[in-house]
């Protein structure tokens, strides 16, 4: 029985189906991996853009996670001026000189690790002055709860100058 020549109008069809079940089974496989363990999902990620295989990424997850970077680096932001914040409230207004020392040097630590923050995202800068009235309230009632006896500004003496922050001292 001879075979009937294959028309080639239906070859894309032929070959279409098995190509587009192996996308699904990988999308599938991607999904469960960014379910079941984001690093190998990360490294899975790195490694085919890297190869240049950007049909094979799970984009949408992919596009979640950048968005999450800018977001965590904007919480770590508020953060860090929030505790350097508290400890100029407690260094400059708190009469405990047996606590100086350790305010001062979390102070250092914050001013430091908020140089790094910004030297590595430099546009966070910009949003310094839009956070920093949240981050004195806050700084402002945790401290009033903590020292109930002590007297505080209702008004920050600290400039929401990102420089003035990471350079003065205050005491």
């Amino acid at each position: 029985m001879p075979f009937a020549p294959l028309s080639i109008q239906a070859l894309p069809i032929a070959i279409s189906a098995p190509i587009q079940e192996s996308k699904m089974v990988e999308t599938t496989h991607l999904q469960k991996l960014y379910e079941q363990d984001l690093v190998a999902w990360c490294d899975d990620t790195a490694a085919k853009l890297k190869a240049g295989n950007f049909d094979e990424i799970d984009l949408n997850h992919l596009i979640e996670e950048i968005e999450g970077l800018a977001g965590r680096d904007r919480r770590e932001l508020k953060s860090r001026i929030r505790v350097l914040l508290t400890h100029l409230l407690k260094r400059t207004y708190v009469k405990s000189p047996d606590n100086y020392r350790g305010w001062e040097i979390t102070i250092r630590e914050q001013r430091q690790q908020l140089r790094d923050l910004l030297e590595q995202s430099p546009t966070l800068r910009n949003e310094v002055t839009a956070i920093f009235p949240k981050c004195w309230n806050e700084a402002l009632a945790a401290v009033k709860e903590d020292f109930p006896n002590a007297e505080f500004p209702c008004e920050s003496p600290f400039s929401p100058s990102i420089n003035t922050l990471l350079q003065e001292r205050f005491w």
